[in-house]
């Protein structure tokens, strides 16, 4: 395909998109199967142009003048992949393209960006009802952290220490470019991917089938790691979902003492089995909701139990951009509901001395600090135990909590309390 069947490609993927409120993956897949013309490449571009319209599709349509799927696509093209409005004209009139420019697009394309007079919620792209809860939980910060969601992400590994170590898992993933990511040894980083160039394969790698390492964000191993010390303990996922802290806690254990999966959607935990055979795990019991009581027996017993909570997933839009314009606030609503449960469910499994451990991918002060302080209403012999991992102790608030995002620590928005019972 050449630059104007992908871009009216990306331009009607855009506008299925907002006309029928499909997620991204969804619409892309559709449009995939339409087009089996489209090699990889093409569809790394479309891909690539559709998710970056999507990440700032508001300030993108402010500075058009033009906030349609096509204003918004070819904004992209001039003030994110840096293409010159010559560039843009030409590849507009081919055989395919999206068509001849207007003169005020050529003006708009032409003009160098700006922001300056937009409101917050635009010049930050996010819906306007979000405005207060991102101003309480980010205050003053929130134009460079809305700015830092916006962009896109890296992809994260972590070396799987119960198959090989550091120094050999480096070695693996430096063939698709893996560097070292920084605050934890097993961390590797692939830096995002410019404009419409494809992330390399990673499942392509022979280590990776071998089970040398995961995908996994830098910020999600971090709160994994709030769990502790917990070589020879008893552990409960509560909230496994596809497993990638599971495997993670799993291996800080390094097959000592035993690991429990579980999770409210049985189908999840399928991946769970999956990953954790890859990865060598050998003390991983599976608690599936199938069963008529998963967790019997387990009441007041474990070390640690690890609540990686439903949210909104705010802190992920760098790799989601679509869940953002699809969140309402009665979905946050709905969350807050969800994650008061989860918490007051999971804390029976807790044993006098052990640890709860609380994770959201949220920003939000709702999702996070309001919900412990509401569990600890309900369950004082429950108290705070302040984070005290050093290499983030700039980001533990005074609270004690752990809170993360793309623009303080380079990694997804993640939230972390630990709570001990008494």
């Amino acid at each position: 395909m050449r630059d104007g069947g992908r871009v009216s490609a990306a331009i009607e993927v855009l506008a299925e998109i907002e006309a029928r409120h499909f997620p991204v993956k969804m619409a892309l897949k559709r449009w995939g199967e339409s087009a089996r013309y489209a090699g990889s490449k093409d569809r790394a571009f479309v891909s690539g142009l559709v998710l970056d319209a999507l990440r700032r599709k508001r300030s993108l349509g402010f500075m058009m003048g033009d906030s349609s799927a096509r204003g918004v696509v070819l904004g992209v093209l001039a003030h994110v992949w840096g293409w010159s409005a010559e560039r843009v004209a030409e590849m507009a009139g081919e055989e395919h393209g999206p068509g001849a420019l207007a003169e005020a697009e050529i003006k708009a394309l032409a003009t160098p960006a700006s922001l300056t007079d937009a409101r917050a919620a635009v010049a930050g792209d996010y819906p306007d009802w979000l405005e207060p809860f991102l101003a309480r939980a980010l205050g003053d910060g929130v134009r460079d952290e809305m700015a830092a969601l916006s962009q896109r992400a890296p992809v994260d590994l972590r070396i799987n220490t119960i198959k090989t170590d550091a120094e050999r898992g480096a070695k693996a993933v430096a063939l698709i470019g893996g560097e070292p990511a920084g605050v934890l040894e097993n961390a590797f980083r692939i830096p995002a991917p410019q404009a419409a160039d494809r992330t390399p394969s990673v499942e392509a790698v022979p280590a990776f089938s071998k089970g040398w390492f995961e995908v996994q964000d830098l910020g999600s191993q971090i709160a994994a790691t709030m769990a502790g010390e917990i070589k020879g303990k008893q552990v409960l996922d509560f909230c496994a979902g596809g497993g990638g802290k599971t495997l993670a806690l799993a291996a800080a254990m390094n097959n000592t003492g035993q690991i429990f999966a579980h999770d409210s959607d049985a189908r999840r935990l399928a991946d769970t089995i999956r990953r954790g055979q890859r990865a060598g795990v050998r003390n991983l019991q599976i608690r599936s909701p199938i069963e008529a009581e998963p967790l019997k027996g387990l009441e007041g017993k474990l070390d640690v139990v690890f609540v990686d909570a439903p949210c909104t997933g705010s802190g992920t839009w760098r790799r989601h951009p679509d869940a953002k314009w699809r969140l309402s606030p009665d979905q946050l609503a709905k969350r807050q509901i969800e994650q008061d449960s989860v918490l007051i469910d999971a804390a029976d499994f807790v044993k006098p001395g052990g640890r709860l451990v609380y994770v959201t991918c949220s920003l939000l002060v709702e999702e996070n600090e309001d919900r412990v302080a509401a569990f600890l209403a309900r369950r004082p012999d429950f108290a705070v135990k302040p984070i005290a991992f050093e290499a983030v102790a700039g980001h533990v608030s005074a609270q004690g909590y752990l809170r993360l995002t793309p623009h303080t620590a380079g990694t997804d928005g993640f939230f972390a309390a630990v709570l001990e019972r008494t």
